[in-house]
């Protein structure tokens, strides 16, 4: 080889120059990309099927059912791997997606983010119902790439001007809040995740001119500043993450609501249609008349509103929930004799029904109405039972300041004022009162005067402490379902974990008074006062921050001024505040001098609570010259999750995976026809999913297998046709693009929930890089030569008697670290056995760096972060998922391998296969995990019983609790049973057998009085039955929380008859083939007799013929001989009588047999 020239040498030293200027400006540009991180966001709207490709606003999610606008593409795919006579549909919504950044063209930044191979991932989340008695519970995602679509306007360019992405917006039974989840697949642009709320607005309609309306009343497109403007701020209240459409009233002198179902990204302004009736009285005093909405609550389906002492609600439409005659024409007043003075909130429901709860005065003053609402229709019941909340706490006067209800407890917690006649003196007491027992208890008595806290920030309500001269005026209760954190806030605030111990909060001042309270139920709460400003604290903390006014808001409202954000304004009235994704949120009217607007913005609380950390700054000398020092109070400097499982497991959470269709085009865009191949596979998706639930299992445990286990042995084939531009359609469907995802990875974060089944553990650890020195050897006796970390960490526990945490430390020296490894574990006590996703005990883990809350922040590209503080929700009980199968596979393989052989009906069925009524039966179940993929046998124990059936599919009967006990119970004396078992273990009461793994043969009765005896064929086919079972473990298997329940149906054949039948019809048998013998002999011996008696029939009926014939000749022959004779003269003699006798028995005997002549 030659030597390299220097040319050549040259050419490499550049590259290598390059190279490491490259490596240099490699972190710099990274910095730079991050920087610009926040400058690109997602932009989601909803698009109808007919105007994909149209450039124009976004539509209203009215349409709730699947539309039939994609059979005739489905039927043009004659060569791919779907099945065509499957009825596949389409959803009536696309999704359109863009994206925009900064000072830039948003139409040029599509075009080359789709150049430079960006696609956008979608991934909806369909939140369970609150009926779980109607719709299966379940955490349902499913995840779509978006496809590249050309805009349908006029474009000059060759290729392309305007395109978007576009993905179906599925719809699901029972679901109607979804959120929609927008990330990039990592191509193209940095470009953050964006999160979308798409719900179902179940209060419009389609009017007579196709325009969309509101059925609950007329939108307002005219927002006068005087509805926002110097008006005080209200709460939101609605059912936390039920509720698909949020209202909020307070618009003075207006009956009028703001209502959003995209949590207020986008809202409309609609004055109601109700009557605005004033009904004052004796016992219904009303100072005055106004048409303003004061209270507004919504629920999955209603809508309640206040205005005045009246009430109304309204139910939606949302034909994906209930029956459409649920719904409401108009609003409804209900309770129209009573006089409310406040609705307040519950914002979870419970038993598959939300609630609201009215507080009366008046004449019913010391009562509530507690309103529920299942599948839409309300109803409302009068508490306390019997007596006043009055007469209860033994008070000659009461008034209900506030209530909140407690699901899972059936609790009611007022906070009642009571007084006495002899005494102008009002106390405040909280009590509560049990639904199911009917008892009330109060719990504590609010101190008179607000505590002399002296410079703590906390104090403990002993009653030994000194009080100060301004009265408690308790206004609210605020309550933590989760954590059972319970709030009394007025001029002051209490908390307590037990509703029993109370801690004063001393930061928050007496001067100011509490409106509403903010919780965003992950370990957040939000203050409103009076005077609008706002509070933070962060529950199991006792620190309290003002956020608004503050130093740090001056600074971040300064930074967003030059930046030229449209989110703020010199000018500025709060609407409302909320949590939204344990974020939270401000609802803002923004003056800017004729360009008013009513605005959403993100309030930073991290970037807050930092700048008012570092608003004290120091300055240290640093050799001649001096340096700015901020104080740090965060114990360390690094925090990390790790050995986290994967989530699955925990949060329940099921996920699809669909891609679209490629298409056959060589600049990759999508057509209408591939765009409505991709709404047809994802509906099919979805209904295989919904399919799936069925008693007999598959032979694969995927809801996916059954759509491709004809088609998979042809997919190199579809791969040809596509290779070679002949897929039919233009479209080429991939099989490994729809499937289930069994294997998400972690985040490095906790889960969103946690659910623990009996005795479950979470397992996770937290890694810790301290700051400074920060070990010590050990002061204790047997620890003299440990080293110890002086960093801690803490677990709080909602329910303790029911949870138990286990922390294991590891000191790192030489890494300055530490290790915590910590285990969360049910401790298989508090729970009895549920439905899978029943009746689940909300609790939660709290995890806490000691010092750290409030002070530890971390820098992401998404801005700073809270650290040392994490708080996860925790259900106990049965995670939503798990089912039980019958075994039908190895059923029929076991029973080959006992009885030897395996007898199927004369007519089969591949989805139930028969059971011959000899053969010992031994059934099989599985447990299958719908979320992680996992099916394994049943090997506990469970009761077996047969709980209906009939001869045939159509005949099949329910069988009451008395047959029942009397076809399964081996206590029965009446003959009635329909099975048996060689096992003996039976239930405590002895009323029924226990069945297990090992102990599962059955030998069928059928005994006299049962269903099943003396069946009458069918044909020469012998008797067949249909049994319907039920397989249960409650009560029988104490090792899980699950309660197993599988009803499915057995076909039986080759039933015997009974002794009776069987004899009836062999005799029947044997008399019809005596006779069919005797009919034979007789007919053997007969035989030759009717042949002989028929010839000679047949001989003279021939004779008789001939003789007619020849008769008939003759005299027509005769009397043409005389007429010639009498003509012509005498030709020929007449025949006398004797020459007829001699013809006539040479006629006969030309007649006779030829075996009678003689020769």
């Amino acid at each position: 080889m030659s030597p390299a020239s220097p040319v050549w040498l040259r050419v490499r030293v550049l590259r290598v120059l390059w190279a490491l200027l490259a490596v240099l400006l490699g972190p710099w540009r990274l910095w730079a990309v991050i920087y610009d991180f926040h400058e690109c966001t997602w932009h989601v709207v909803l698009n109808k099927f007919q105007r994909v490709g149209e450039n124009l606003e976004s539509d209203q999610f009215v349409h709730q059912e699947p539309v039939d606008t994609v059979r005739g593409v489905f039927n043009m795919l004659v060569d791919s791997p779907i099945d065509r006579r499957e009825r596949y549909l389409g959803f009536p919504y696309y999704l359109k997606i863009n994206y925009s950044c900064h000072g830039q063209h948003s139409e040029d930044l599509v075009r080359s983010g789709h150049l430079t191979g960006l696609k956008p991932l979608v991934l909806v989340t369909f939140q369970a119902p609150v009926n779980f008695y109607r719709w299966k519970i379940e955490q349902l995602q499913i995840q779509m790439e978006a496809a590249p679509f050309r805009s349908k306007e006029p474009c000059m360019a060759t290729e392309v001007c305007v395109m978007s992405w576009y993905t179906p917006m599925p719809i699901k039974n029972g679901s109607v809040v979804m959120r929609v989840d927008v990330s990039s697949n990592g191509l193209g642009p940095i470009i953050p995740s964006k999160r979308f709320h798409v719900n179902i607005n179940g209060f419009l309609k389609m009017g007579a001119d196709n325009r969309i309306q509101f059925t609950v009343g007329d939108e307002l497109f005219d927002i006068k500043p005087r509805y926002f403007v110097n008006v005080s701020s209200r709460p939101l209240w609605y059912n936390v993450d039920q509720s698909p459409v949020l209202i909020l009233g307070g618009i003075p002198n207006e009956k009028a609501l703001l209502m959003t179902s995209t949590n207020f990204r986008e809202f409309s302004l609609v004055e109601l249609s109700i009557d605005s009736c004033w009904v004052g009285s004796f016992y219904c005093p009303q100072a005055d008349f106004s048409a303003t909405i004061y209270d507004a609550i919504s629920t999955e389906s209603t809508l309640f509103i206040r205005q005045n002492q009246l009430i109304y609600y309204y139910t939606g439409t949302y034909a994906t929930l209930y029956d459409s005659s649920h719904s409401s024409g108009k609003w409804v007043r209900v309770l129209a004799s009573e006089c409310i003075k406040k609705l307040c909130p519950v914002y979870f429901s419970s038993n598959g029904s939300d609630h609201v709860i009215a507080l009366t005065t008046g004449k019913h003053e010391g009562y509530l109405h507690f309103g529920t609402i299942t599948d839409g229709l309300v109803s409302f019941e009068l508490l306390p039972r019997n007596q006043t909340v009055c007469k209860r706490m033994f008070v000659d006067r009461c008034s209900i300041t506030w209530a909140i209800f407690i699901p899972g407890q059936n609790i009611l917690m007022m906070l009642v004022e009571t007084q006495y006649d002899d005494s102008d003196q009002k106390y405040h007491q909280l009590a509560s009162y049990d639904l199911i027992t009917e008892e009330m208890t109060i719990l504590y008595t609010v101190p008179l005067f607000i505590p002399d806290a002296r410079g703590l920030e906390f104090l403990m309500i002993l009653g030994t402490e000194s009080y100060t001269n301004t009265p408690m005026i308790p206004k609210g209760l605020s309550f933590n379902l989760y954590n059972n954190l319970l709030f009394i806030w007025g001029n002051f605030l209490l908390q307590s974990y037990n509703a029993e111990n109370f801690i004063y909060l001393a930061d928050f001042p007496k001067e100011s008074s509490i409106k509403y309270m903010v919780n965003s139920f992950r370990g957040d709460v939000a203050i409103v006062t009076e005077t609008e400003e706002i509070w933070y604290l962060l529950e199991g903390t006792y620190h309290l921050y003002r956020i608004f006014p503050s130093h740090g808001w001056d600074i971040h409202v300064s930074l967003q001024v030059m930046k030229q954000s449209s989110l703020y304004a010199s000018k500025e009235t709060m609407v409302t505040l909320f949590y939204e994704e344990n974020k939270l949120y401000q609802l803002v009217y923004l003056t800017h001098g004729k360009q008013d607007q009513l605005v959403k913005r993100l309030v930073p609380m991290e970037k807050l609570l930092m700048y008012e950390q570092h608003k004290q700054i120091h300055t240290v000398r640093d050799g001649s010259h001096r340096t700015l020092s901020f104080s740090n109070l965060c114990p360390f400097e690094v925090m990390r999750l790790g050995n986290l499982p994967n989530p699955q497991a925990y949060t329940r959470q099921e996920r699809y995976l669909a891609r679209p269709p490629m298409v056959l085009n060589p600049s990759g865009f999508h057509s209408e026809n591939s765009l409505a191949v991709y709404q047809g596979l994802v509906y099919y998706l979805l209904r295989l999913h919904s399919k799936y639930h069925k008693p007999y299992a598959d032979p694969v445990h995927d809801p996916t297998w059954r759509w491709w286990k004809n088609k998979k042995q042809d997919e190199d084939y579809y791969f040809y046709l596509a290779s070679n531009w002949l897929s039919a359609g233009g479209v080429h469907i991939d099989m490994g693009s729809y499937e289930k995802i069994y294997d998400l990875k972690s985040h490095f974060g906790l889960p969103e929930r946690i659910f623990l089944d009996k005795g479950g553990e979470y397992h996770f650890s937290i890694f810790l890089t301290t700051r400074g020195y920060s070990f010590e050897m050990g002061t204790d006796i047997g620890s003299a030569f440990k080293v110890q970390s002086k960093v801690s960490v803490g677990v709080v526990l909602a329910d303790p008697s029911c949870t138990e945490s286990l922390i294991k430390q590891k000191v790192l020296v030489k890494r300055n670290s530490v290790l915590f490894l910590i285990t969360l574990r049910d401790k298989s006590l508090c729970y009895d056995q549920g439905i899978s996703g029943h009746h689940l005990m909300k609790t939660s883990m709290m995890v806490k760096v000691v010092g750290a809350s409030g002070f530890c922040f971390q820098d992401t590209h998404l801005g700073p972060r809270l650290q040392g503080n994490l708080m996860v929700p925790v259900f106990i009980g049965c995670p939503p998922g798990k089912r039980l199968a019958f075994d039908i596979t190895y059923t029929l393989k076991y029973m080959r391998q006992q009885n030897k052989h395996y007898f199927d009906c004369m007519r089969v069925d591949p989805e139930m296969p028969c059971f011959l009524y000899r053969d010992m039966f031994y059934p099989f179940f599985l447990i299958q995990d719908l979320v992680t993929g996992d099916s394994g046998s049943f090997k506990g124990s469970y009761v077996l019983k047969v709980v209906g059936g009939g001869p045939s599919l159509d005949s099949i009967v329910d069988y009451n609790e008395e047959e029942i006990y009397r076809y399964n119970s081996p206590l029965d004396k009446t003959g009635s049973r329909i099975w048996t078992t060689k096992t003996s273990e039976t239930t405590h009461d002895m009323a029924f057998y226990i069945m297990s793994y090992k102990r599962s043969g059955i030998e069928w009765l059928c005994l006299e009085n049962s269903p099943c005896y003396d069946m009458t064929p069918q044909g020469i086919i012998a008797p067949e039955f249909f049994f319907k079972v039920l397989v249960s473990n409650r009560g029988v298997d104490n090792s899980t929380y699950c309660n197993y329940q599988l009803i499915f149906l057995l076909h039986i054949h080759g039933l015997p008859l009974s002794a009776k039948r069987a004899l009836f019809i062999v005799i029947v048998s044997a008399s019809v083939l005596v006779g069919m013998v005797i009919l034979y002999i007789l007919f053997c011996l007969l035989w030759p007799y009717a042949v002989n008696a028929c010839n000679h029939l047949r001989w003279r009926i021939n004779n008789i013929i001939a003789s007619e014939s020849y008769y008939t000749y003759a005299t027509s022959s005769r009397a043409f001989s005389i007429s010639s004779q009498s003509s012509f003269g005498p030709l020929s003699q007449v025949p006398s009588v004797d020459d007829f006798k001699v013809q006539d028995q040479k006629h006969k005997a030309d007649l006779e047999p030829a075996e009678k002549k003689k020769p």
